[in-house]
C-alpha cells in the first residue's frame, strides 16, 4: 500500500506497534508494501531512527521491502523532524573523509574538507571561532601541527592554558566577541577584530568609536 491507508471501513483497525485500535482512516502505509500503521506510530518511528542516524527507513516488518521517504510522509512529520531527515540525508551524501564537525563542543556544525588545498589556520562559518584544520582542534597559535601531535593527552589538555599564558605574555587581547585572540602592533587603541566587532584594545570594552585616534572613554586610553 503506498500512501494513506485508503481503507472506507468504519471498524477499527489494530495498529501491530501501539497495540491499540485506530480509525482506518488513521493508518498510514509504507511504500513498496502492504504495511500500515497510525500516523502517530509512524512519526515516532522516524523519529527513533533519526536519533539512531539512521536515513533509510524501513518498514520494521522482518525481511520486508517496504520503507519511507520524506516526501512521502512530510504530511504527518512535524516540520523539525522532516527538516531534520533531509539534513540527514544531505550530510549522509558527504564522503566520510571530506566531513569533520567544528572542535568547539558547544558549536559542533558539520564542516566539509574539499581537499582542494592544505587549510591550517580556519574558521567556522557557524559559530565564527578559529581553529586548525589539520589538528581538528582549537587553533594552537604559538605551535606549529607536528609539534601539536607530539604533545601528550595531558599536554594537549592543557593546550588552552598554554595559549592564555601565551596570550598573556604577548599581551594579546582576546576579542570579546569571537574570542579571537588579537595583538596590536602601533597606533590607538581602536581596534577592530576580524569578526567586525570594535573595542578597546587597552581595556577591551566595546568601542563606542568612529574615530581610531579618539580617546577611549572607559579607560582614557
Amino acid at each position: 500500500m503506498n500512501g494513506e491507508a485508503s481503507n472506507s471501513k468504519k471498524d477499527p483497525v489494530f495498529c501491530e506497534i501501539c497495540a491499540e485500535d485506530k480509525s482506518a482512516n488513521d493508518l498510514f502505509g509504507f511504500q513498496k508494501c502492504s504495511h500500515s500503521y497510525c500516523r502517530d506510530c509512524i512519526k515516532n518511528y522516524v523519529v527513533s531512527k533519526l536519533q539512531e542516524n539512521v536515513t533509510s527507513i524501513s518498514c520494521p516488518v522482518p525481511d520486508c521491502k517496504g520503507s519511507l521517504e520524506p516526501e512521502h510522509c512530510q504530511s504527518i512529520l512535524p516540520s523539525e523532524v522532516f527538516d531534520r531527515w533531509l539534513s540527514a540525508l544531505c550530510e549522509a551524501l558527504v564522503l566520510e573523509s571530506e566531513k569533520f564537525y567544528c572542535p568547539f563542543k558547544d558549536c559542533s556544525a558539520l564542516l566539509i574538507d574539499d581537499g582542494e588545498e592544505i587549510v591550517r589556520e580556519s574558521e567556522c562559518p557557524h559559530c565564527k571561532r578559529v581553529f586548525c584544520a589539520q589538528c581538528k582542534v582549537s587553533w594552537h597559535a604559538g605551535i606549529d601541527c607536528a609539534e601539536y601531535q607530539n604533545l601528550n593527552e595531558n599536554e594537549k589538555e592543557n593546550e588552552d592554558n598554554l595559549l592564555r599564558n601565551l596570550a598573556h605574555e604577548k599581551k594579546w587581547r582576546r576579542c570579546t566577541n569571537c574570542k579571537y585572540y588579537v595583538e596590536k602592533s602601533d597606533g590607538c587603541s581602536y581596534m577592530k577584530c576580524r569578526c567586525g566587532y570594535a573595542f578597546c584594545y587597552n581595556c577591551g570594552v566595546t568601542a563606542p568609536l568612529d574615530s581610531h585616534t579618539a580617546t577611549c572613554p572607559s579607560c582614557n586610553q
